[in-house]
């Protein structure tokens, strides 16, 4: 893996002409827009970056792009990558590790995901505070170099608290409903039935997706400080649970997404 991750951002380095960015965005399902409010300097398709993994899915971009959001130099994932589309946890967190290479000493990551806590709605915002991690492997099984962290990473802390407060801030100076709340994932692809949408939520989860975790405990066990958030696309409440239907939850994340860019576009300035 150490050899994969030098030759990849040795790569990068020479097509981004040693471009050095402080912040890795990860974004997720039908939260690429973001992208429209940096000012873009380099992007490459993940096709043509050496060992990394292609997104499968339609509705992500794949790009690396690299440019200056809110006077920070940034480099952003537009479209991530997911255990269910086939990958490897190893090759999921791939790019993690790159960008760790690169420079990044802060990840920010955003998903969609659905509300298992009633009182949180479809197209409000969540910032994560903790999680809970029910996919079927983990990213830092097996044989890893003590180069890239140690065997067992701590994990008290998975999501910097002063970054989640100052986050709550300017949602507050911003006027936008944005709640707290623990994020479990899943394998997918499939939705849950009412069954495990009420198991879910016993077990003291507010929202439910099929990705974040795996490229946290990366972070963690780089390093990096992290701050994820959540847009509620769809809502798990097994007493009125309605068919999952893609084009609504893609629109209501394309309807959400400035309320998320505001949010951290500002937060980005503070760090």
């Amino acid at each position: 893996m150490l050899i994969a991750i030098e030759e990849t951002v040795e790569y990068l380095k020479r097509k981004t002409e040693n471009f050095k960015p402080e912040v890795g965005i990860i974004l997720g399902t039908g939260l690429g827009g973001l992208v429209n409010e940096i000012e873009v300097e380099f992007q490459l398709m993940y096709s043509n970056i050496p060992n990394f993994p292609i997104s499968t899915l339609e509705f992500h971009s794949g790009k690396l792009i690299f440019g200056t959001l809110n006077g920070k130099k940034i480099v952003a994932m537009q479209g991530r990558l997911h255990y269910y589309e086939g990958y490897s946890m190893e090759q999921i967190t791939f790019p993690v590790r790159v960008l760790k290479g690169l420079g990044i000493t802060t990840l920010m990551v955003s998903n969609a995901a659905g509300s298992l806590n009633p009182e949180f709605k479809k197209g409000d915002l969540m910032i994560i505070s903790d999680h809970i991690n029910l996919q079927p492997e983990n990213p830092l099984r097996g044989l890893i170099s003590s180069d890239l962290g140690p065997r067992f990473p701590d994990m008290s802390e998975p999501y910097k608290r002063s970054i989640i407060a100052k986050a709550l801030e300017i949602a507050k100076d911003v006027d936008v409903k944005c709640h707290k709340g623990v994020y479990v994932a899943v394998s997918g692809p499939n939705l849950e039935t009412k069954a495990e949408y009420k198991y879910l939520r016993l077990i003291g989860a507010d929202a439910v997706g099929m990705s974040t975790v795996p490229e946290v405990i990366v972070a963690n066990h780089a390093g990096l400080p992290v701050f994820a958030i959540s847009v509620l696309t769809d809502e798990g409440f097994p007493e009125d649970l309605q068919p999952f239907n893609l084009d609504e939850i893609l629109e209501t994340a394309a309807q959400a997404e400035p309320k998320m860019t505001e949010i951290l576009t500002r937060l980005i300035a503070q760090l």
